[in-house]
This record gives C-alpha cells, structure tokens and sequence, in this order.
C-alpha cells in the first residue's frame, strides 16, 4: 500500500472515520428530517436502528477493510474462499463516493458562499432569503463552480499528504474543532428559553406522529449517516495496527456520529423555538430559515451564523476526504499509479461532471443535462440513495455473514465482544441487516 505511509493511531483512526461517517447529513438533513417527521418518536427509532443496524454494518465493514489490509477490490478477492474469487467486484463500491463528490462537493461549495453572506449580510425576511438561495441555486453557475472549486482543491491537498501527513493530521485537528464549535453553540443556546422546547421536542417521543414513512426515513438515516458501503470505512480499516479493536473502535464512531447529530439538532432547534420558527420547513432550514434567524441576532447573529457555516463546512470536508480516498487507493494498489497522478485524476473526474451537475440546475444552461423531469444532480443522489450505497450495504451483509468463515469472524470479534453480544451482532449482521437494507432500497425505488 504505497500511500499508507504508516499506519493510522487508535485516536487518528476513530477520528478519521468519525470525519467519514459526520458530513453534512448530521447538521443538515438529521435536524430536518427529525423537523418534518415529528420529533422524539423519530429520534428514538432513529437510536435503534443506529444500534442494532448502523452500528452491526460497520463493524462489518472495519473487519473487512483490517482483514485485507489492501483496496476495496483486494480486500474482497484477498478475503473471498479460492471458488468465490468474483467477490473482488463487490470492491468496485468504491466508485461511490466519487458519484456521490460530483454533488456533495457542490453543497459543500453552497456552504462556503454562506460564509461569506454571513460576514456580507444575512436575508431579513424569509422571502429574501428564498431570493437568495435560488439566485445560488439556480442563477449563478459560475458562482457555483468557484466554490466547488475550492472543495476540490482541499480534498485534494489533504489527499496529497497521505494517510498520517494527510487524512489523520486533518482530522486530529477539524474533529475537535467541530465538536468544540457545536459544544460551544450548545451552551449559548443554554441560555435560550427554547433550549427546553427543543429537549422536549427531540427527546419526548409522540408516537402519534411516527408514521411509516416516518420509520422508513428513520431506519434509512441510521444506515445512511455512517457512511456505510461506499468503501471509505473499509479503505480506512486497512491502515488500521493490526491488534486493533474493531468493535471499540466501530462503537466509538457510531456513538460520535449520533452525538454530533443530536448535539446539531438541539443547537438548530433552540434557535428556532426561542425566535417563532418551525421545525418542519424541509431542506431549506439551514439555508433558508436559520440565516433570518441569525439575522434578528443582528452583529452577534453574523458572527453565529458564520461559527455555523464553518462547522456544517468542516463535516462536509472531512467527510469528502473518505469519499475520495477508496478511488485514490485502488488506483495505487491495483494500477500501480503514483499518489499524485491518482489523487489528480480522481479529483478532476469528479470536479468535472461537478460543474454538469451545476448547470443541471442552473436556468439557461439544464436542458441538456435534464432527464425528463429530473436534473441530473436529482438523478445522481436518487442513484446513490437508492441503489448504489444499499447495495453496498448489502454486499457488506453477506460477505462477513455468509462468505467469510465463521471462525474468522471469531477471531476477529469473539475476544472483544464476548461470546453473548457476537452471537446478537452475527444474527444482526446475517439476517437483520440485509432485510433492512433490501426493505430500504425497496421503499425508495417505489418513490
């Protein structure tokens, strides 16, 4: 592995993967999903199934990724028994998170323009700020692409470094800066007397609201939010000491990722309840309804606001830097390129259909990149959703529950679970897992 120039530490890796599984589904889509589907009953069916399915996969995941030591294709063809060699094209999960880059790196630009407009001016009024996310979204592609730009360039740069100069040393220092932002936004919202509307809402559970829908949405968030079956955590396992604890380690990730995603929801709640707004407004609470928000705070409330942005922009960037970085391995491992070349290429790659995906969206440009009614940045994250990371997700499932031999799994497992806990995370993992996934995949190809 010529760009695991040593191997991650125990804290550089449940950092890392920390930085891999937190992006901006945790302080973006958690607290508006949680908004529009009611609150607390959401929340504790999203806390289940973390455990029970989020938590099972990546594990599975880890193992894998340790046991191979090499690239996503490697590790399957290097684990897979003599017969079932044809596992190795299960690795090709790793070209996931370059599809997903091509629109992830464009919201993660979107972020950025946001910092600036909270040192420039934040929208008073609803309706400006409506204005001024479509004027983005819709009127300004060169905009756009500027920003997308500068997405790319870092993730590039931090890949450039390697495993510790790059991937370990970034998130040993944005992680806790992440969390020392939310923490501190946190207590400020302390002081708010909507803080303990938001507890209530986030925490007191009305089962009245829990549609099914409203479970589907919470099942699919929690298998969704720790970036499972796109290859980064099994690319980042692989630079994992060889006496590590996978179990500890997958726990610790799970448990970080759900912190930060309710410490997210609290922190947006609480300034919602305390200045009239509602949790329910969609995709557009963080940039449509928090930035009046933050406006009413006047010089303070740019100053929040801006803290805001940084943080939603540090868990985009961590996250990107997974995503990229399976692409980057194989291309090393298996093709024998040097990291620059394949950091270069992977990162141009994506870059590019990027800026397709920005005129998609943007009026004068989207008719040749519109497919029927969807753009094509609708027709990437519905792939993605729907059909690429499930069915990455799956293939984890039955590759550790009924490919890889049970004495395996023991050895990798047994010592740090204890044989009561393995027996409930294997049947998880064999029949639990897949059903979930499958059941997923099922309820939103039907969308």
């Amino acid at each position: 592995m010529n760009q695991q120039a040593g191997k991650f530490s125990r804290l550089g890796f449940v950092l890392s993967a920390t930085g891999a599984a937190v992006g901006l589904g945790n302080i973006w889509k958690f607290p508006y999903i949680t908004g529009v589907y009611g609150g607390g009953a959401f929340v504790m069916v999203y806390l289940v199934t973390i455990l029970l399915i989020g938590a099972s996969l990546l594990i599975a995941e880890m193992l894998i990724g340790k046991r191979g030591q090499k690239d996503c294709v490697s590790s399957f063809e290097e684990l897979a028994p003599p017969d079932r060699k044809g596992w190795k094209y299960a690795g090709f999960m790793l070209f996931t998170g370059l599809v997903i880059m091509t629109f992830y790196s464009v919201v993660i630009g979107w972020i950025f323009y946001y910092m600036y407009l909270a040192i420039a001016g934040l929208p008073t009024t609803i309706e400006s700020a409506k204005g001024t996310f479509d004027a983005l979204y819709a009127h300004a592609p060169f905009l756009q692409i500027f920003f997308h730009l500068i997405s790319v360039l870092f993730v590039a740069y931090v890949l450039l470094g390697g495993i510790k100069k790059g991937i370990e040393k970034t998130n040993l220092i944005l992680i806790p800066f992440l969390l020392f932002i939310l923490l501190g936004l946190l207590v400020y919202a302390l002081n708010f007397d909507g803080f303990a509307k938001a507890v209530s809402f986030m925490f007191a559970p009305d089962f009245s609201k829990l549609s099914a829908e409203a479970i589907i949405r919470a099942v699919g968030h929690s298998f969704f939010t720790l970036s499972i079956g796109i290859g980064s955590i099994l690319t980042y396992a692989a630079a994992l000491p060889k006496h590590s604890n996978i179990y500890k380690a997958g726990l610790m990730v799970a448990f970080m990722d759900t912190l930060i995603a309710l410490i997210a929801g609290l922190v947006i709640f609480s300034f919602l309840f305390q200045f009239g707004g509602t949790p329910d407004k969609g995709p557009g609470l963080v940039f449509v309804s928090l930035p009046v928000i933050f406006a009413k705070l006047g010089t303070l409330g740019q100053g929040i606001a801006f803290i805001f942005f940084v943080a939603m922009a540090v868990a985009g960037l961590t996250s990107a830097i997974s995503l990229v970085e399976p692409a980057v391995m194989y291309l090393e491992d298996r093709l024998g390129w040097v990291r620059k070349k394949a950091v270069l290429w992977s990162s141009l790659l994506y870059f590019l259909i990027g800026v397709f995906v920005i005129f998609s969206i943007s009026d004068g440009f989207k008719a040749p990149f519109t497919f029927g009614t969807k753009s094509l940045f609708d027709v990437l994250e519905f792939a993605v959703d729907s059909f690429l990371m499930p069915l990455g997700g799956f293939l984890i499932a039955i590759f550790v529950g009924y490919v890889l031999k049970r004495e395996v799994v023991e050895s990798e497992l047994l010592g740090h679970m204890g044989n009561t806990v393995f027996k409930i995370w294997y049947f998880s993992i064999r029949f639990i897992a897949p059903l979930a996934v499958l059941f997923l995949a099922y309820n939103a190809l039907k969308v």
